[in-house]
């Protein structure tokens, strides 16, 4: 007995000296090449444009129609299109958002926009995701709180802790306060508002590969994450209509089981599954299998914006 109490006590001793050697280990080891820190993934201006759309977000307050979603939003609503129809909006799209990270930004950030709409595109893949990679993308470019210990580190993956703790250090800081995010990154241009504009190209579809089928199995938890985002928006007085974002049919018609999809988010609200509504062509409204380049872009908005008409018409009087 004694010597396990020993043991005990031992252990409790050399556990704080352990925490204090890990972070110190971890910190450092964030000033390593990528390929020498697979477990830390600390990339501030990543590919999404989130630090960039944040630092934006200052800017407004009070905007008729606020997006949300993954790529498919920061890629899909321009915000230009609906500032020429006269509507104000703010596009609050990141890479891979799922409904765990979308709960997140609603707690940050929808009473600094308080918009009067909020459209929010659901993709089925966002539901399967386990949303690490999403997490990543907020601990690495938006400040990190108490949410980002209780919503976006996953406990039981490394690399959301090991990124967390070079996050808050860096907050802390204040180490990132000069960073500037260039607007021009490869063949994409961060526009005001929050949309990302591709430079024109087309989709080509791989010739003789054999296709490949999704089952749309969904994660409860991120389920149960989307209806507490929905539940916030209602608290909140906001009507939230919900969108899915077209893409090419040739991905599309991977999918197997997708009126269970349709079901789910059709029982939160009035939805729109533009796979449905629209029918464009692969090659020429889409830049990959998933994306709509800028002529897509613009037809699915006109689209989007006729049929909300009498919901927008009511927000721009």
């Amino acid at each position: 007995m004694k010597d396990i109490n020993s043991l005990l006590k031992s252990i409790t001793l050399f556990f704080p000296f352990f925490i204090i050697f890990y972070i110190t280990f971890i910190i450092l080891g964030n000033n390593l090449p990528q390929d020498f820190k697979p477990n830390i993934n600390y990339k501030k201006g990543s590919p999404g444009y989130l630090f960039t759309r944040l630092k934006d977000l200052k800017n407004y307050q009070n905007v008729d129609v606020l997006f949300l979603g993954s790529s498919h939003a920061y890629r899909s609503f321009d915000t230009r299109i609906f500032k020429n129809h006269g509507i104000i909006s703010f596009n609050l799209g990141s890479s891979s958002q799922s409904p765990i990270q979308t709960e997140v930004m609603l707690e940050r950030y929808l009473d600094k926009l308080n918009p009067k709409l909020i459209i929010f595109e659901v993709s089925p893949m966002v539901f399967m995701s386990d949303g690490v990679e999403s997490s990543l993308d907020l601990i690495s470019n938006d400040k990190n709180d108490i949410l980002t210990l209780t919503k976006l580190i996953r406990w039981n993956n490394i690399k959301t802790i090991n990124t967390a703790i070079v996050g808050f250090y860096r907050d802390f800081l204040h180490l990132d306060d000069n960073f500037v995010e260039p607007i021009k990154k490869g063949d994409d241009i961060y526009i005001p508002g929050g949309f990302v504009e591709r430079k024109i190209s087309y989709f080509k579809p791989p010739v003789r590969s054999k296709k490949k089928y999704i089952s749309l199995n969904l994660k409860t938890e991120q389920i149960n994450a989307f209806k507490r985002c929905v539940a916030k928006i209602h608290s909140k007085n906001i009507k939230v209509i919900f969108v899915k974002a077209p893409i090419t049919k040739f991905h599309y018609s991977s999918y197997l089981n997708t009126q269970n999809f349709d079901s789910l988010i059709s029982t939160q609200g009035e939805y729109y599954n533009f796979n449905n509504i629209l029918n464009l062509e692969d090659s020429l409204y889409f830049f990959d299998s998933h994306h709509l380049n800028q002529k897509g872009v613009k037809v699915f908005d006109e689209k989007l914006i006729q049929i909300l008409n009498d919901e927008l018409k009511n927000i721009r009087q």
